[in-house]
């Protein structure tokens, strides 16, 4: 669960190494200096991802050789178990949190075993009970994305989650049991503690008139949960607009450069681009400040400047009848507030006063 104002950016490089351990090394070193929280890869098991006849998506065909079979294409940008070593190794040594997001149980299990603070559930998985299962059972924090889904689906991915955080055990007999725990109170306990629901448009990139940001309430009104953000569209505008709706965890992908070959540069921020969307998203972070509403210490000094007081606007004799005509709200503000002129309507002045004087309490 992620608290007060901060927001935890996840810098996405996704599969833009392009199967290079070098450039997974660079891709490391732009986001730990740009500020990131998290850095976040892509780790699966072609083989345990598509059949090998599995078409490529538009923007896949669009971005990467029309020659190649989509498993021909990500069976390049595999990543091995010793790859994944050898980048948690350079995330620690540049002070940015290491996350892979698996496809499979098989990759899930390996990078629990390298001791993953959390678990990423992309998009396109959020149908796959047995991973969602797997994966609230670790006890780990778990962030799911909700691209391509419905208000129903993301209930029923919420409500295998809480059962398998709260039933580490049990066998599930049948779908309608995973609803067991839903709206209950262990339900939303749960969903507090442990898991953030990001809200997603899984097209690259996604126009602006698909983001549908307000969804983002949505998901937190019905389901009582952390929020956040899962960003495919161009530029910074859209994540800045997210952090300042309440997102506790804003992902963006990134690359090196736009115009490298692979599915997913084209969509991406290239390293100023980040640099500067973290410096806007901290800047949101510090400006949502409380909800108490006061009068702050560097305002105070203003008052007497900006408000009004109650002043003579002509000259008034002792004994005569304060009224509308001849009281008058001008500043400086640091005599009778105006809010109390009904006070001294029809009272008598026990005292004299020259135009432009500023009025005194009478009693």
């Amino acid at each position: 669960m992620v608290t007060d104002n901060k927001i935890i950016f996840i810098a996405e490089a996704g599969v833009n190494h392009n199967g290079d351990i070098d450039n997974a090394f660079q891709l490391i070193d732009v986001a730990a200096n740009a500020g990131a929280d998290i850095i976040k890869f892509q780790y699966y098991k072609t083989e345990k991802l598509l059949k090998k006849d599995t078409p490529k998506a538009e923007y896949q065909k669009r971005n990467t050789s029309i020659s190649e079979t989509q498993f021909e294409m990500l069976k390049k940008f595999e990543l091995a178990n010793s790859d994944i070593k050898k980048l948690i190794e350079r995330c620690d040594d540049k002070g940015i949190e290491f996350l892979a997001t698996p496809f499979d149980e098989e990759s899930l299990n390996e990078l629990i075993s390298y001791g993953i603070k959390r678990i990423k559930i992309p998009s396109g998985e959020i149908t796959n009970g047995p991973l969602l299962l797997k994966s609230a059972r670790s006890n780990l924090p778990l962030i799911l994305s909700t691209g391509m889904s419905n208000i129903k689906e993301i209930e029923d991915a919420l409500g295998l989650i809480v059962f398998g955080y709260l039933e580490k055990n049990k066998e599930i007999d049948s779908h309608s049991e995973i609803k067991k725990h839903l709206y209950t109170e262990n339900f939303y306990s749960t969903l507090n503690n442990f898991v953030t629901v990001l809200h997603c448009t899984s097209q690259y990139p996604a126009p602006l008139n698909s983001i549908n940001l307000n969804t983002m309430r949505e998901i937190s009104k019905k389901f009582n949960v952390p929020i956040g953000y899962s960003d495919h569209s161009e530029g910074s505008v859209v994540a800045i607009a997210s952090a300042a709706l309440g997102a506790k965890v804003i992902e963006k992908h990134f690359t090196l450069n736009k115009n490298l070959p692979g599915p997913d540069h084209k969509a991406s921020i290239e390293p100023k681009e980040l640099s500067c969307l973290i410096k806007s998203i901290r800047d949101v972070e510090l400006v949502m400040g409380s909800y108490k509403k006061k009068a702050l210490e560097i305002e105070v000094g203003n008052r007497s400047i900006a408000r009004k007081s109650l002043t003579a606007r002509k000259e008034i004799k002792k004994g005569t009848e304060f009224s509308r005509d001849n009281l008058i709200a001008l500043r400086p503000g640091n005599g009778v507030s105006p809010m109390k002129i009904w006070d001294f309507i029809g009272k008598k002045s026990n005292k004299s006063y020259k135009i432009g004087e500023l009025i005194e309490n009478i009693w």
